[in-house]
C-alpha cells in the first residue's frame, strides 16, 4: 500500500501531542524519526526561506539540520544517528525512508522547549519543504538487561 500526499505524516496532531506530554516519561527521550523526502523541496509555504534555485527535498533537509542542530544541543538535545534508509529487512516490502535519525532530548520538557523556540520554529519551512511522508515515535530510555558472561572454549 502506497500513501499518497494526503494520507502522508508531517506533524503531530493534538491528540497524539496530549498522549506524548501525558506519556510520564522519566528523564531522556530519543525520538526515532523516519522520513521520505520530496524530490523538489516545497517552499511555497515558506518563500522567505526559500533558495534561489530549486533544490531536492534531501537538500532543503540539510538546511534543516544545520538550522536546528545548534538549537537543539543548546537546549540538551543531539542526533545520536543519521542514517541512509532503504526498504526493510523486515516490513513492508512496498514502503521505504530516505533518512532514519535518532535525536536525544535531556527531557519531555527540554524537547518541548526546543520545539517551541523561536530560533527553532524561523527555520521550520526548511523540514516542511523537505518531507513528504514521515514516522516520529518517541522512545523511553531503558537499562539493558544484565546479560551473565559465558566462558569461551
Amino acid at each position: 500500500m502506497s500513501r499518497t500526499n494526503a494520507s502522508a505524516y508531517r506533524e503531530p496532531t493534538q491528540d497524539a501531542g496530549r498522549q506524548f506530554v501525558q506519556r510520564d516519561f522519566t528523564g531522556r527521550v530519543v525520538m526515532l524519526n523516519l522520513l521520505r523526502f520530496r524530490d523538489i523541496a516545497d517552499y511555497s509555504g515558506y518563500p522567505e526561506l526559500a533558495p534561489a534555485e530549486m533544490i531536492s527535498g534531501a537538500q532543503a533537509f540539510d538546511r534543516y539540520i544545520q538550522h536546528t542542530l545548534p538549537l537543539l544541543r543548546k537546549t540538551g538535545g543531539d542526533i545520536l544517528f543519521l542514517g541512509e534508509g532503504g526498504s526493510f529487512l523486515i516490513g513492508p516490502v512496498e514502503e521505504s525512508w530516505d533518512l532514519a535519525m535518532l535525536v536525544r532530548q535531556a527531557s519531555v520538557a527540554s524537547f518541548l522547549s526546543f520545539a517551541s523556540h523561536p530560533g527553532y520554529l524561523a527555520g521550520l519551512g526548511h523540514r516542511t519543504a523537505a518531507v513528504k511522508d514521515s514516522r516520529l515515535l518517541p522512545l523511553s530510555e531503558m537499562p539493558l538487561p544484565m546479560v551473565a558472561e559465558t566462558a569461551q572454549p
